[in-house]
């Protein structure tokens, strides 16, 4: 058995979380899939992964007890990962059906503009803001595989929460980062070696290897 950080994944129903697993313990985690909130108690990662739309996820997670643990955990500042509709959730709400959301980042989620094709399906550059160790060893630019069509928008003055950027159409927020809490729009379990390396970063910050650079004091 793997001596690596205990990673609690999510399980509200909202997609599969084989490829997820896989991708934690082959970056060296030990996985717990957990259908409770009180489940999380003794991990060093959490993870919220999730595809699919917010009302009913919003409804699955509050149904489940996750809610209160899930805004405890990312308010004590302890590694947080979110995919996709996990990265969603952490904004205030959704256009996509008018669900009041986690409100951990300002803004809301909202209908990927000008987009050539919806859902936005398939490989495309991520483009960073600003450096941070969960991309560390993976090029500027490199592709990760994306399945969606609503992205979150922060409100200009609370840019500095954002990680990287993609085109579809227009340019959309790919990837979030706030003191150990990390969102990504992409799906890294999907997205080959840098998905994995990615994967491996998040983990090895998770086992106290290294710290994410703290926000500047002016953050929001």
């Amino acid at each position: 058995m793997s001596d690596g950080p205990l990673a609690a994944v999510v399980d509200y129903g909202a997609g599969n979380l084989v490829s997820i697993d896989q991708a934690l313990a082959t970056a060296g985690a030990q996985v717990r899939c957990v259908t409770r909130g009180a489940d999380i108690d003794g991990a060093d990662l959490l993870v919220v992964p999730g595809v699919g739309a917010a009302a009913p996820a919003m409804d699955r997670l509050g149904a489940a007890g996750f809610i209160e643990p899930i805004l405890g955990w990312i308010a004590a500042d302890r590694p947080f990962l979110g995919i996709c509709l996990g990265l969603q959730l952490l904004f205030e709400g959704s256009d996509e059906d008018g669900a009041g959301t986690l409100g951990v980042l300002p803004g809301r989620t909202e209908r990927l503009a000008d987009a050539p094709t919806l859902p936005h399906i398939g490989w495309n550059q991520v483009s960073r803001t600003r450096p941070h160790p969960a991309f560390d060893g993976i090029d500027e630019g490199a592709d990760f595989y994306f399945v969606h069509s609503y992205v979150g928008v922060l409100p200009d003055q609370d840019d500095e929460a954002i990680l990287a950027r993609t085109t579809h159409g227009s340019s959309f927020v790919s990837a979030v980062a706030r003191g150990r809490l990390l969102g990504v729009q992409f799906h890294p379990e999907r997205s080959g070696v840098d998905g994995l390396r990615l994967v491996a970063n998040v983990v090895r910050l998770a086992a106290g290897e290294r710290s994410p650079a703290t926000p500047s004091s002016s953050a929001a």
